[in-house]
């Protein structure tokens, strides 16, 4: 795991690749090197995951030397396609030069053939093109602007905005977030001018021809109309399976490895399946948070979760006292809107896995969205954020001039079935995008590398493609993976409900903190597209317990560090 930058046109230079490596060192804070020509600059911070040695420095060369090559992610697979390319001899054990080598052989088609999470960069020196592609839910992050003339791209915004890329709001994907909660399309950011290349897809670009045109490399759509849906007792043995294969090719690695643990059943099948089939890592650590709150900690469950399988358990408190720094420290190094109190407690676990140097975790993430684990999946409710039972954001707090430029956001809806059509919104539009987003940045802001076996395109796709029935029997979501583990845990674990909010970020926001977030406030009101008599009296009354959610008060507060230049 590592961040990539580059330069296309004539402002490739030394000191501005450098400039774009700078403000994203955090990433990859083992080796920063780079290569220029005329028109071209290429630079890579690398975070050391497999083959430690310097031989596996980026940027790298292909065999032929035709291509070079940056590339951030990891691409699990790659021992069993260095066994495809026979006519190669590797001088690493690295998975970049496997990747490498596969694009000299085959082209863009390799893409299909790699089982991992990526975005690359590859200058052909003969064609003089740049070839640049993501992977297929965009877990790893590629951004790019145009900029008086040349192409800039990089793993963060921040290193766009320090080599000159203007920082302005982009204001349709802002009245959006204020009128819906919602956080762009896959192509958008938050800044007018920077983009993002959507997951899935790759694009080909030239010194004569810098426009880019992303193309789908990946077609889940038709993948999945391509799925057979497999009687019961064959779809848990193939899932199984599928699962275990997943996790295993997630501990290659030539680094210790941990895990993140919550009391849901997502990490309860993840820790089964990490202690029933792969015993020589028993020693492996364990990372969950707490609050001191018995209305939202976990920590209970996960004791007993983790209590017969040796694993050494990491409790990390997440305290009032530390969310005015961590608020503004996140929002450094996330660029973006973010998720609220609990990205902030997420992150201390990162950092407690780089204080005992574990600078590769596991996680759950992704398995709701093939499974349909959401509540609202089957409810009437249009809200995109979990767990609300109010509307979520005050749009009359905000210029309706500014409000006004949010332009519709159409998701496709390609399936006969309605709940496939909500599971392929989320999963392409809005929970995994943004979700993998705040991920990558406080997992990536210590340096720590974060792999997710559930979203495993082949897991994906054989959950998703079967029958609504098997995903909620009507009483409860994720049925099937239910029954799978409903031998391995007590009833109370398996049955358990989904829980949406994981901190006690409600009620901290009134109480213990509420003489920061009043000045906050106080400051967000001053902006100028901001209704100040509005907010002040929303503020009014959520500190006189008008409070049922509190996802609109840290808008406010998010978007004011955000916003400061």
């Amino acid at each position: 795991m590592c961040g990539i930058a580059g330069i296309l046109g004539a402002a490739a230079s030394e000191n501005t690749v450098l400039k774009l490596l700078e403000k994203q060192r955090h990433r990859g804070p083992d080796a920063e090197e780079y290569w220029c020509q005329p028109g071209i600059a290429l630079g890579h911070n690398r975070l050391s995951i497999l083959d430690l040695s310097k031989a596996a420095n980026q940027p790298m060369f292909s065999h032929n030397r035709r291509y070079i090559m940056v590339f951030n992610g990891e691409i699990y697979n790659f021992k069993e396609l260095q066994k495809e390319l026979t006519s190669f001899h590797f001088t690493t054990t690295s998975d970049s030069e496997v990747m490498l080598a596969a694009y000299q052989k085959w082209g863009v088609t390799m893409l299909s053939k790699l089982n991992g999470m990526f975005s690359i960069a590859i200058w052909d020196t003969e064609k003089r093109e740049l070839f640049l592609a993501r992977d297929r839910f965009g877990v790893k992050p590629l951004y790019y602007s145009f900029c008086n003339g040349s192409l800039y791209f990089a793993s963060e915004i921040k290193s766009l905005f320090h080599v000159g890329v203007p920082k302005v709001m982009n204001e349709p994907v802002w009245a959006a977030y204020y009128k819906k909660g919602s956080y762009g399309m896959p192509n958008q950011s938050f800044w007018k001018g920077v983009e993002q290349l959507p997951g899935g897809n790759y694009a080909i670009l030239s010194l004569e021809d810098t426009t880019l045109q992303p193309q789908l490399w990946y077609d889940f759509v038709d993948r999945i109309k391509n799925t057979p849906k497999l009687p019961v007792t064959e779809l848990k043995e193939s899932y199984e399976a599928l699962l275990l294969h997943a996790i295993r090719l997630r501990f290659r690695a030539d680094v210790p490895i941990g895990m993140n643990i919550s009391g849901g059943l997502d990490s309860s099948i993840l820790l089964a399946m990490v202690n029933a089939h792969l015993p020589s890592h028993e020693k492996i650590d364990a990372f969950t948070f707490y609050c001191n709150d018995q209305k939202y900690d976990e920590l209970s469950w996960v004791e007993d979760l983790i209590s017969n399988t040796g694993y050494h358990l990491n409790k990390v408190l997440f305290t009032p006292n530390a969310v005015p720094d961590l608020i503004q420290k996140v929002s450094y190094f996330q660029d973006e809107p973010f998720g609220g109190f609990p990205t902030l407690a997420y992150s201390l676990l990162f950092e407690a896995a780089r204080k005992k140097n574990i600078p590769v975790l596991l996680d759950g993430q992704g398995m709701d969205e093939a499974w349909a684990g959401y509540d609202y999946y089957f409810t009437d409710s249009n809200f995109l954020i979990q767990g609300l039972t109010t509307n979520p954001v005050h749009p009359e707090c905000i210029d309706p001039e500014l409000l006004a430029q949010k332009q519709i956001e159409i998701y496709d809806k390609p399936f006969e079935s309605q709940l496939q059509n909500l599971q392929y919104r989320d999963l392409m539009y809005t929970k995994i995008p943004r979700a993998l987003r705040f991920n990558d940045r406080v997992s990536m802001m210590y340096g720590v590398e974060l792999r997710e076996p559930f979203l495993d395109y082949r897991l994906v796709e054989l959950a998703f493609a079967q029958e609504d029935a098997l995903k909620h029997n009507g009483t409860d979501s994720k049925w099937l993976l239910r029954e799978m583990v409903k031998d391995k845990f007590n009833s109370t674990i398996v049955y358990a409900p989904k829980k949406a909010l994981q901190t006690p970020q409600r009620e901290w926001i009134g109480m213990q903190l509420q003489e920061a977030f009043n000045d906050w406030i106080h400051q967000f009101s001053k902006l100028d597209f901001v209704n100040r008599k509005q907010v002040l009296s929303i503020w009014d009354q959520y500190c006189k317990g008008n409070n049922d959610n509190s996802f609109y008060i840290w808008q406010w507060v998010n978007s004011l560090f955000l916003l400061q230049k």
